[in-house]
């Protein structure tokens, strides 16, 4: 099937979560729209992490409102493929008018009539408006540190997938975040040396005092926290549900084999040299990890709440000894380092959207999702409207914020005065 100028009121790229929410909240407005997605229904979880990937939040948090995964314990953390799956049985169950196969390869604005040409692998579609739920995670990032080495094996996290891809050897893994840190566990279980470049980051428990950071986060009030803090927009989170879920203790990973290093600054002559920032780096995610515990103790005690205490969350384990004589320089080759995973991040993609709905720097303009372009939006970046805008609850609200004004668009737009009626 292939689409000859069909005419959509609104036309959402993208079928992952963001897509879907969407979708669910513009079929209750009784909105005409179509979803189109260029692979399969949350493509990226299936195929754009590691195998052994899980959700990050336990399956009673990381979900939409509609529908549970009944066959999971709400404590548990589903695997990346059960993820998938329950984006497409979310989407089945309210018929959601997905396409998948089809890209969306340009938006103009027409200039002879308020509406959107959108150019597609399947043919043309003319829509009122278009929401883009392409979410944050479009294009792998490596920085231009990189070094032009065809003896070392690089990939981005995004590509990494399991230990025995990699050619034999020890790996450099640049990022501690969630996905660095779970890649650089995996490997170094998997019997690899293993050096982890550690950069500034968040450091949440997995759980305290019986309860997960999630919840913990929800009844402090820290997931709808509306402005990011200066110079934080782009703080990475070591947390993991890998193993039933856990909480990341660098010196942990350094007693268990993990060389601990500075953030990544240079390579020059077959050496990689390291920032003087580990030791400072690890504090501040100390810092972090115990000023939620603090918080949570005293709503504890202001609420009188019965929660077990938990005097062992605070233990600290001593300085290992990469901590206390940090690497500044590494000669790859005499460390048997023969591959580098870049575990930096992602950047978005917007070359499809022709529209004026962009700063200089390429970042959206908009106002909780609604864009600066009459009849664009955005569902799925980070801080949309919160600090959980990318978590998968967080999308499902902030996709009803969209959906509704879209929807009160067309009920302004359905009015008829006396003489029309």
């Amino acid at each position: 099937m292939t689409f000859d100028n069909l005419e959509i009121d609104t036309l959402v790229v993208g079928a992952g979560q963001a897509g879907v929410a969407v979708s669910e909240h513009l079929t209750k407005q009784g909105v005409p729209h179509l979803v189109l997605e260029r692979n399969r229904i949350a493509e990226a979880w299936r195929t754009g992490r590691w195998d052994s990937l899980v959700a990050n939040g336990p399956a009673w948090h990381d979900r939409f409102p509609g529908l549970a995964f009944d066959d999971l314990d709400p404590d548990a953390f589903a695997p990346k493929e059960r993820v998938a799956e329950y984006f497409e049985a979310y989407a089945k169950k309210f018929e959601a008018p997905v396409r998948t196969g089809v890209e969306v390869k340009k938006v103009t604005r027409n200039v002879d009539r308020a509406c959107f040409t959108i150019e597609t692998s399947a043919g043309v579609i003319q829509a009122n408006r278009v929401v883009s739920a392409t979410g944050p995670f479009q294009r792998p990032v490596v920085p231009p540190i990189a070094p032009k080495d065809p003896s070392l094996h690089q990939i981005h996290s995004a590509a990494y997938y399991n230990p025995e891809q990699l050619p034999q050897g020890a790996v450099l893994v640049v990022g501690a975040g969630s996905s660095g840190v779970q890649i650089a566990d995996e490997l170094n279980r998997a019997g690899r040396k293993v050096y982890l470049s550690v950069g500034p980051h968040d450091r949440p428990p997995r759980a305290y005092r019986n309860r997960d950071f999630c919840w913990w986060l929800g009844v402090l009030g820290l997931w709808d926290v509306e402005a990011v803090e200066p110079g934080r927009e782009h703080m990475t989170i070591a947390v993991s549900g890998a193993r039933g879920g856990h909480t990341v203790d660098f010196r942990e990973l350094a007693q268990q084999g993990i060389t601990l290093v500075g953030l990544t600054k240079s390579f020059e002559n077959g050496k990689v040299s390291f920032q003087s920032d580990l030791v400072e780096n690890i504090n501040r995610g100390d810092e972090n990890y115990l000023s939620l515990l603090n918080a949570a103790d005293a709503y504890i005690e202001r609420n009188r709440l019965d929660l077990p205490e938990e005097p062992e969350a605070r233990r600290k384990l001593e300085d290992p000894q990469c901590m206390l004589q940090p690497v500044q320089e590494l000669n790859l080759a005499e460390a048997g380092v023969t591959s580098i995973i870049w575990a930096t991040g992602y950047a978005v993609d917007y070359g499809w959207l022709q529209v004026d709905a962009f700063d200089e720097k390429g970042k959206p303009k908009h106002q909780r999702g609604v864009s600066s372009e009459p009849g664009v939006y955005f569902v799925g970046l980070p801080w949309l409207s919160r600090r959980g805008s990318t978590f998968i609850w967080g999308v499902w609200h902030d996709a009803k914020h969209v959906a509704d004004h879209i929807g009160t668009q067309l009920k302004y737009l359905a009015y008829r005065d006396a003489s029309q009626r």
